[in-house]
């Protein structure tokens, strides 16, 4: 129990506190750690064993059932008129067993150039008893969280296609506690939008093989402040771009390898520098600003200038082989600087097609510091309708 409670408070600092306006000077407190907190980090959790087990890469690899997290337009490309998937997530395995990260997802085709899609994530953080200061039960509660989105993708041109997603954010840490000092929390509704692109090159001839390129991007989660309290203090949720890039290689009729990469920055504001003991801020640009202004003002207000902006790039790699459309073998490298965070740990997965439903599994490995998947076996369940129908077919056919 003692390690749920420390759980939920590590967590609501992280989603409900501006923490870095109560810092009075980053660089002297943290060593020169300076890394960028926001509201509902839930939208950032890789939701899906496909990607999660490619190091997070997903914004320009082909289109599936979960594509709406990564980049919706890609949705327009699928080969399949309609897909489902299903994905369970365990999370923090090695201090609770009730934590987890649940993903529902789905796309279908309304004709050759569109396509629509849902999804909703829900992310419970088990059964959590609420103490005092002085230590006595004043309550048990589930805290949760849940976003829920519908898309539109359509074909531009033979390569081009953009898209767009809505989505509405519910999150409930605290079930209307009232805190130390008479403050009244409450749970925190948003509203956001994702902006994407695909580019699908042709096919590419490269030593006798069949190449081809995908480009992709996405602005996602460009939405209002959340607010948990009813003092007015709101916070940004995690406005994110995505750029990618993916090259699949057909080795011949059987194989085929892709190898992608993707880069992510935050487009919120980074923590300045203060003075000691005061409000003025010595580096960097203030916080408190609108959500268009903290989007424009991401690429410049770092307090270590263009260095320090560069350090706030997270790059990925990953790659995935397919054998005969029917098993597939994925793995992957993710890496963030030191000062923002330290996130660096290597990805495993597979994958398997079976008639009308495949699976896969995603594993991760942290090279820096401990991960909340570390020892972690994430699952995909996905299911392809389109097989489903010619199953069908062929038994009222016999």
């Amino acid at each position: 129990m003692l390690k749920k409670k420390i759980l939920i408070t590590l967590f609501s600092v992280g989603s409900v506190g501006s923490f870095y306006s109560q810092v009075s000077n980053t660089s002297q407190l943290t060593g020169g750690i300076n890394t960028i907190t926001t509201a509902v980090p839930l939208l950032l959790i890789t939701p899906d064993s496909r990607s999660g087990a490619m190091a997070d890469c997903g914004v320009a690899t082909s289109a599936d059932a979960n594509s709406i997290h990564w980049n919706a337009s890609k949705m327009a490309f699928a080969e399949k008129k309609f897909g489902m998937g299903v994905s369970y997530t365990p999370w923090l395995r090695n201090l609770v067993n009730d934590i987890n990260l649940a993903y529902l997802s789905g796309y279908y085709k309304l004709d050759k150039n569109s396509a629509v899609g849902g999804s909703l994530r829900y992310f419970s953080l088990g059964n959590i008893t609420f103490t005092d200061v002085v230590g006595n039960t004043i309550g048990n509660f589930r805290p949760n969280e849940f976003a829920l989105d519908g898309a539109y993708a359509r074909k531009l041109s033979d390569h081009f296609s953009a898209g767009m997603a809505m989505r509405f954010i519910y999150s409930n840490l605290t079930n209307g506690l009232t805190l130390t000092g008479g403050t009244q929390t409450r749970a925190g509704t948003s509203f956001a939008v994702d902006v994407n692109g695909t580019y699908k090159s042709g096919k590419i001839e490269m030593d006798g093989k069949k190449t081809y390129l995908n480009f992709g991007f996405n602005i996602s989660n460009i939405g209002n402040k959340i607010s948990y309290t009813s003092s007015g203090d709101r916070d940004f949720i995690p406005t994110n771009l995505k750029l990618g890039v993916a090259w699949l290689i057909e080795l011949d009729e059987h194989n085929t390898f892709t190898l992608t990469t993707d880069l992510n920055k935050l487009l919120v504001p980074t923590p300045p520098e203060y003075q000691t003991g005061t409000t003025n801020i010595v580096r960097g640009k203030d916080p408190n600003v609108s959500v268009t202004q903290g989007i424009i003002q991401s690429f410049y207000d770092a307090p270590g200038g263009f260095r320090e902006e560069i350090k706030e790039i997270n790059p990925s790699i990953g790659m995935e082989y397919w054998y005969d459309k029917q098993f597939a073998v994925r793995s992957g490298f993710f890496y963030e600087d030191k000062t923002k965070g330290n996130r660096q740990y290597f990805t495993l997965g597979a994958g398997v097609k079976y008639n009308v439903f495949g699976l896969d599994f995603a594993y991760l490995i942290p090279i820096r510091q401990n991960n909340p998947l570390q020892n972690t076996l994430r699952f995909t369940l996905l299911f392809d309708f389109d097989a489903f129908k010619g199953q069908t077919s062929n038994s009222s056919l016999n």
